[in-house]
């Protein structure tokens, strides 16, 4: 990694956001065409709590190609930022392309349950919540009662007398 990129990431991982984004800002400004320096670039933007400047940079860096493992991060950070800026059809669209891209990376679920909770699909944001839950707790109790969970979670709906 770039000695430079590396100062970055650990400005950042400093609260040091500013400096890391002003940094991030002119490396972008110098390559551009760096997929990886957009997504750290949109990164910085959203630390700042800039979610509006962070979405051309993760758009940027998705379009140019990132490896697996950051591509993945890519589609939640864009997904996630889509959703606090109240696009959450962008958001849903997204992170169900990362789903379908990642199926064994759980982390998105949650994502995309808090947006299907914001377009107001409660059952379906519940239920992918809950099936999430289940597949990544390591809790005895969550995973005692799996069973359970797994056989409510598409009917919280539903009554029986």
């Amino acid at each position: 990694m770039d000695k430079r990129l590396q100062q970055i990431i650990s400005l950042r991982e400093n609260g040091r956001l500013e400096k890391a984004n002003q940094l991030m800002v002119a490396l972008v400004n110098e390559e551009p065409e760096n997929g990886y320096y957009q997504f750290q670039c949109a990164w910085t933007y959203d630390s700042l709590g800039k979610e509006s400047e962070a979405v051309p940079h993760y758009e940027k860096a998705i379009q140019l190609g990132l490896k697996p493992e950051f591509l993945v991060d890519a589609y939640v950070g864009l997904g996630s930022t889509y959703r606090t800026l109240g696009q959450y059809e962008q958001s849903k669209y997204i992170l169900e392309r990362a789903i379908s891209e990642f199926p064994e990376a759980e982390h998105v679920k949650i994502f995309y349950a808090m947006t299907l909770y914001n377009l107001g699909e409660h059952s379906t944001a519940m239920e992918t919540l809950l099936t999430t839950l289940i597949l990544t707790s390591k809790h005895e109790g969550i995973i005692n009662y799996s069973k359970a969970i797994k056989f409510y979670c598409d009917k919280l709906d539903q009554t029986w007398e």
